[in-house]
């Protein structure tokens, strides 16, 4: 509670502060919006029948004098495991923004890995963003890294060129180096991660992309290595990621798949505060391997252009890099826009998953969101 206080606090005086900005900080506003959530799942022995508040953010954005553009967001979770991860910081960065064949950022921001991440959740369209994009973005993160929303700390250079006749850019590239760790931690094996994409613009609407990803997780920890001796110290594991991406929007259609594919081990257990024991093991997760690979392919249609929308998605993920831990997600699903503000949607899922005791259930998903 008293974390939660002084966020709010400090929220309250970047806006009062907003209010008295001099001249050359212009254009700043305040933005923000959130999901609530009804879930049903029927899956034996982790059944569940919850109401929840999935997200809430709260942004504050603008530009310094002309070529300067900033943003910080904070989000807020209900029903988390872990109280004490919100909320928490998911943006804050600065972007150099003179030409549009080259911009540069810094700070925290999105990884720059598949057409998904960057997207706000609203606009992704399904109950969540597809499994691969989760597990290999670094949302959930397959290496043991906390949650960190896609995001991690680094700089990042981007741009678009190549204009045609009608003055459209044909190319954009995006490229950055990273510390490897997920949001809000310092690097740790001082090894930087690579990550990079380019994708080309063939027609209006059409994107077609490739993205690679090169570097290290890293944890001060205790781990047990192959002769059975207990070690102490810092352990890197090597991630190397790569992802092919094609979307095509037109009309109010939207067509997207990706499929992306990792090499590397991750930890045992998953990073959550650095006083838990968990926390600070450094042993490695061989029941998934070194290898994970996963695809998904989805359609929005319009029943009513920009208003009503029905939806289908497939989205398979392997843990493993094999067939053995697949797991596969069915969805269907109808939005509704009661404004641009305003949106409801309702999604069935039927899932195969070849780990679970019980493989094969059904999940319910209807949620609220809203913008201002």
């Amino acid at each position: 509670m008293k974390k939660l206080t002084s966020t709010l606090l400090l929220a309250a005086m970047a806006m009062t502060a907003t209010a008295q900005a001099p001249k050359w900080i212009n254009n700043v506003k305040l933005s923000g919006y959130g999901i609530a959530q009804y879930q049903y799942v029927d899956q034996k022995d982790n059944s569940s029948n919850s109401f929840n508040l999935r997200l809430a953010r709260f942004s504050l954005d603008g530009r310094i004098l002309k070529d300067w553009y900033w943003k910080a967001q904070i989000q807020f979770n209900g029903n988390t495991s872990n109280l004490g991860s919100s909320p928490k910081v998911v943006d804050m960065f600065v972007e150099w923004q003179h030409f549009d064949w080259l911009r540069i950022k810094m700070g925290q921001f999105k990884n720059p890995f598949t057409f998904e991440n960057p997207m706000n959740p609203i606009d992704q369209g399904f109950i969540g963003y597809g499994q691969v994009v989760q597990q290999l973005a670094n949302f959930t993160g397959r290496d043991g890294s906390h949650s960190s929303n896609g995001r991690d700390i680094g700089i990042q250079f981007q741009g678009d060129f190549l204009k045609n006749s009608n003055g459209r850019n044909l190319l954009h590239y995006q490229i950055g180096v990273f510390n490897g760790q997920g949001i809000n931690v310092k690097d740790v094996d001082q090894q930087k991660n690579i990550i990079g994409g380019v994708w080309v613009m063939p027609v209006k609407g059409m994107r077609l992309g490739w993205f690679g990803w090169t570097g290290s997780y890293a944890r001060k920890g205790e781990w047990t290595d192959e002769t059975g001796v207990t070690r102490n110290g810092k352990r890197s594991l090597q991630q190397r990621r790569y992802a092919f991406s094609a979307e095509y929007l037109v009309n109010d259609w939207t067509f997207r798949t990706e499929y992306a594919h990792q090499t590397g081990y991750g930890f045992k257990n998953r990073y959550q505060d650095s006083d838990e024991p968990a926390s600070n093991n450094a042993d490695i997760n061989y029941t998934n391997g070194d290898k994970a690979q996963g695809v998904y392919a989805l359609v929005i249609a319009p029943i009513i252009k920009n208003r009503f929308h029905a939806k289908a998605r497939y989205d398979m993920y392997e843990p493993s890099g094999d067939a053995s831990r697949m797991k596969t997600n069915y969805e269907v699903g109808l939005d509704y826009e009661f404004t641009k503000n305003i949106e409801l949607s309702g999604i069935y899922c039927y899932t195969h998953d070849r780990a679970a005791s019980d493989r094969d259930y059904s999940t319910l998903d209807f949620q609220v969101s809203y913008r201002f």
